[in-house]
């Protein structure tokens, strides 16, 4: 088994959920007393959000990079950021080391393929989802057409995310306004919707939509554990 290295806390509470995707499925794969050979860098998460709102992300890479760096000295064969919006930085970060690292729209992609799903909604921070790094990911390596939610939409999602989310709030108000927001993509044509935030696994499950879900922390978890356990070099690991 390799070890994987983590960059997370961005925030905490998604973090959790990766480290519990991790250990149960070596459980479940290797079976016995085994569990998942990781380390964690795990930043404060204030740090990188006051970093997001000026704007400044080339410090805010620098961070991550460093962190990167810091795994890799202490014996990660791989690393992930477990974060969906700082993956806006994810060249800095592959730079910092020679390990390497998989790209949290990667699996996702792939899962999209799999269903057949040409045409998607993303849901996610505003800077996700204005940004271009994230729909130009999709359409230039896999002919993906992404699609974002309107300005309101995309404000309330910010908010329900750094306001409640992050600091562990879950709010049955918040999921009903996901949902509108999703009958809106639909309405735009999209076939499925990402849940490009590591945190809105934690708010949205499928029945709570219309459209399938593509929840970025399991599908990102999933694909390191594949990598973890495997001999080879899988393609999406760059």
């Amino acid at each position: 088994m390799k070890t994987l290295g983590m960059i997370g806390g961005m925030s905490w509470e998604s973090t959790l959920p990766y480290y519990r995707y991790l250990n149960e499925g070596v459980r479940d794969r290797l079976g016995g007393l085994h569990s998942a050979k990781l380390i964690l860098h795990s930043v404060d998460f204030a740090e990188v959000a006051s970093l997001q709102q000026s704007e400044d992300w080339q410090g805010a890479g620098q961070l991550l990079a460093n962190a990167a760096a810091g795994l890799a000295n202490a014996g990660a064969d791989g690393i992930i950021l477990c974060t969906n919006t700082m993956h806006l930085v994810a060249e800095q970060i592959i730079a910092a080391t020679p390990l390497p690292f998989l790209h949290i729209v990667d699996p996702t992609a792939k899962a999209l393929q799999t269903a057949g799903i040409q045409k998607v909604g993303l849901l996610g921070t505003r800077f996700t989802m204005e940004k271009p790094f994230y729909v130009e990911h999709l359409a230039q390596h896999y002919q993906i057409e992404c699609l974002v939610p309107d300005t309101a939409a995309r404000e309330d999602l910010h908010r329900i995310i750094f306001q409640e989310l992050c600091q562990g709030m879950i709010s049955d108000t918040s999921r009903q306004r996901c949902k509108r927001i999703v009958q809106q993509l639909a309405a735009m044509g999209v076939e499925g919707i990402i849940l490009g935030c590591t945190e809105l696994g934690l708010l949205l499950e499928n029945e709570d939509s219309i459209l399938p879900l593509f929840d970025t922390t399991k599908l990102h978890a999933t694909a390191a554990l594949s990598w973890m356990l495997s001999e080879e070099k899988p393609h999406l690991i760059r």
